[in-house]
């Protein structure tokens, strides 16, 4: 039987569940021992997000120092690959910040790495964060029976109830974002204002550059129902139960991210942001599936099995119904938005 004093709404528990004392991205085995990214699949993309930096800095006319900063930056891969990457010169120029909050530095990471647990104010460069604010804790609501909008709470078994009726200020982002008004009972939303006070933040931190948030998402036009929030553990979606045991995640309000981001001083001195899919902005950064010309396994067999092993990874990372859904949110921050191209010969 669960506890009266167990109770507690989706935020608080999934803030402690995740980077508590004993919270799941504080587990040695780290996000990759549990999920596939888009870093993990393939080195391919750390090659891209080199690229999209070498893009950016061109747009700045390539300053004298250059900042990649990597939010939720798990155990560093994606810093270390994107190091891996650049073509000397510009890794000569570039200060690379891994920034996670749950863990310590890793052993054995690249020593060019600055860890830290928030990310640097005033960078002129790149933010990027991959798979970041699907983690960033939320409040789930639902419709009750009487057609009133409750907050759900649930314990630490995963057991869910509804409690008390939503704030003014969480009813206020749901009228704008998520109408849940009129909905039947059992209609649920995520309410997205943390994610979008901690885009709007971090994104501020670039004093000129791009600021990229990639995380499966949706908008309003097309809210999921009953919402999105779900488990992981061992590479299998399960059942979300904030203990510890598995990730807890939900899909992202992307455009709500997207105004947040305009309503900033560093948004009003850009462009205005632009959303793509992963498979949008990764074909504009060479990322492509198309399989090599099979004149190339007579001439030279060993290239055609790399190519074809890079055509199936970059496959995988562009996938519709997969990773190719995710969105791509790009800001821009005192530049024009950078052109998604491969760049010249190098990567830069």
């Amino acid at each position: 039987m669960t506890s009266e004093g167990a109770w507690r709404g989706w935020r608080t528990a999934t803030e402690e569940a995740l980077y508590g004392a004993d919270g799941f991205y504080t587990d040695e085995a780290g996000p990759a021992g549990h999920f596939r990214t888009s870093v993990h699949a393939s080195a391919l993309f750390a090659g891209a997000v080199a690229r999209l930096l070498g893009a950016v800095d061109r747009a700045l006319g390539g300053p004298p120092e250059l900042a990649f900063v990597d939010m939720g930056a798990g155990r560093g891969e994606l810093c270390a690959g994107v190091l891996r990457a650049l073509p000397p010169e510009l890794a000569a120029r570039t200060t690379v910040y891994a920034v996670e909050r749950a863990v310590g530095r890793p052993p054995g990471l690249d020593p060019r790495i600055e860890w830290r647990a928030a990310p640097p104010d005033g960078v002129t460069g790149l933010l990027f964060a991959n798979e970041w604010l699907d983690n960033v804790p939320a409040e789930v609501a639902e419709v009750a029976p009487d057609g009133t909008v409750r907050v759900v709470e649930v314990a630490p078994d995963g057991t869910e109830r509804l409690g008390a009726g939503v704030s003014a200020g969480d009813s206020a982002w749901l009228e704008r974002w998520w109408p849940l008004a009129g909905a039947a009972p059992g209609a649920r939303a995520e309410i997205g204002e943390p994610r979008d006070a901690a885009w709007a933040e971090a994104a501020g931190t670039v004093r000129r550059g791009l600021a990229v948030a990639v995380d499966y998402g949706h908008e309003r036009a097309a809210r999921p129902p009953f919402g999105t929030l779900t488990g992981f553990r061992e590479g299998r979606e399960t059942r979300p139960v904030p203990d510890g045991s598995c990730d807890l995640t939900a899909h992202v309000a992307l455009d709500a991210c997207a105004a947040a981001f305009t309503a900033t001083p560093a948004g009003a001195s850009g462009p205005g942001p632009v959303l793509l899919t992963q498979r949008e902005a990764l074909h504009g950064l060479g990322v492509r599936g198309g399989r090599p010309p099979l004149a190339l396994a007579s001439t030279d067999p060993a290239a055609y099995v790399r190519a074809l092993s890079g055509a199936g990874e970059a496959a995988e990372l562009t996938a519709r119904g997969g990773l190719g859904d995710f969105g791509w949110l790009l800001c821009p921050v005192g530049i024009p938005l950078p052109p998604l191209g491969p760049g010249p010969e190098g990567g830069g």
